[in-house]
């Protein structure tokens, strides 16, 4: 039974702020992309200048690897240690790319990786059946139906080494003001650059919307087409799979399935051949001695997970 009643004030306010949130949900995923949507025919009549481009790079970069090494690699899965001054940098570049906060992005992903294709997972393309209706219908889903959702996983529950950082619980708290800088800083800069008010929109449209709604869709891929589509050269309890297309604009997390089939690996492009730049700067943090006890994956590990060696993964 609920705890309250449809008919009381409580109820009604909890329906409020579940409509409040979808409705936030909505501006945060609608706005970049409708931006994106405009930005092929914009680009093809009047084309990009530098200044835009570089910013849009810079951030793209910025944000991007923020969720692949901050938001998945380090607080998800502990693939590295990280010396504190990183470890802050890291959550918030990784909250610029507008996908939630920080506490309720790791744990959703937790609880996906508990329960990866399974009932349970948040976002998993199969939770309709298997017939070509069913998936179309999942990939809809995981791609960005399930952001939709009001009920997240718990970070008490699947997060409590974050809940406990008090920094961490800040930054995640004060995601609305991340997600202004992370538009309005592109403005400031373009305006600064190139000392124009047309310079800073231009930058917020396209190192800003365009940028967002960009990382939005890739990272989202990840959920839908690598867990429907690619090779599985390693075993793993899921429909995990690589998918080469998607490996640069995803800095690396394309290559899927060697991470369900060993999910604290610092480097999951693995194979030659496979470009990962999120490993490649998570060995040059080690480098400099910000990083440390990375979990490189080595030939005994990586022979272990190939397709036909021994029992099925548990």
């Amino acid at each position: 039974m609920s705890e309250f009643s449809e008919s009381t004030p409580l109820a009604g306010r909890a329906r409020s702020w579940q409509s409040g949130e979808q409705l936030m949900i909505g501006v945060f995923v609608g706005v970049p992309f409708l931006a994106l949507l405009a930005a092929v025919p914009l680009a093809w009549r009047h084309g990009l200048s530098p200044t835009d481009l570089a910013l849009a790079v810079v951030f793209y970069l910025v944000s991007g690897l923020g969720i692949t090494v901050g938001f998945h690699r380090y607080f998800t899965h502990g693939s590295f240690k990280a010396i504190r001054p990183l470890r802050i940098a890291l959550a918030l570049a990784g909250s610029l790319a507008v996908q939630g906060p920080l506490l309720t992005w790791v744990a959703d992903h937790r609880k996906h990786h508990r329960f990866s294709d399974r009932d349970g997972d948040p976002h998993s393309p199969w939770r309709y059946g298997r017939s070509p209706r069913a998936l179309a219908k999942g990939m809809v889903y995981a791609h960005l139906g399930w952001l939709f959702e009001t009920e997240h996983a718990s970070p008490r529950q699947y997060a409590p080494d974050l809940v406990r950082d008090r920094t961490l619980m800040l930054i995640s708290r004060r995601f609305g003001i991340l997600v202004l800088a992370s538009l309005t800083l592109p403005a400031l800069l373009g305006g600064a650059l190139t000392r124009s008010w047309q310079g800073a929109l231009t930058a917020f449209f396209w190192a800003g919307l365009v940028r967002i709604s960009l990382v939005h869709h890739v990272t989202w891929s990840i959920n839908s087409i690598c867990h429907a589509a690619g090779s599985r050269p390693f075993r793993s309890r899921d429909h995990s799979g690589n998918v080469w297309w998607l490996a640069a604009l995803s800095l690396g997390e394309s290559w899927h399935n060697l991470h369900h089939a060993d999910p604290t690996s610092a480097r999951h492009g693995v194979l030659i051949g496979q470009l990962d730049a999120s490993a490649r700067l998570i060995h040059w943090f080690e480098r400099v001695g910000w990083a440390y006890d990375v979990r490189w994956p080595d030939r005994r590990r990586i022979t272990a997970r190939r397709q036909g060696n021994g029992s099925p993964q548990e």
